[in-house]
């Protein structure tokens, strides 16, 4: 069962995609989203996949994947960034390995998240 890490702020967001994520066979963990704490979390839980929102608060997602990409044992950890705004250019060239402009269909989603757990 892959484990998918949340780093999301938004609450009512995190309830869904637990529920949908956990239908379709994830084990979902929640990230604060907090610089430090997520890449602990990520370096405690190893997770198949960090699904992290642009916009995390006081946080930057964008930031938050160059500071993983720049941990040694962390850096190859898979990475899907999401936004309402189209920052797929910038997501990408900081080291996410996917971007989903928001709203995105769940369907699309769970594809992504299969294609890259494998």
């Amino acid at each position: 069962m892959p484990k998918i890490l949340l780093a999301e702020d938004d609450r009512t967001i995190i309830s869904l995609l637990k529920t949908l994520l956990g239908m379709e066979g994830f084990q979902v963990l929640v990230s604060a989203g907090k610089g430090n704490d997520l890449i602990e979390t990520v370096s405690r839980e190893m997770p198949a996949i960090v699904l992290m929102d642009i916009f995390l608060g006081e946080e930057n997602g964008i930031d938050l994947v160059r500071k993983l990409r720049r941990v040694p044992d962390l850096a190859g950890t898979k990475v899907i960034m999401t936004s309402g705004m189209d920052l797929q250019e910038e997501c990408l060239a900081a080291g996410a390995n996917d971007f989903l402009l928001k709203p995105y269909m769940p369907e699309e989603l769970v594809r992504k998240l299969k294609s890259l757990s494998r």
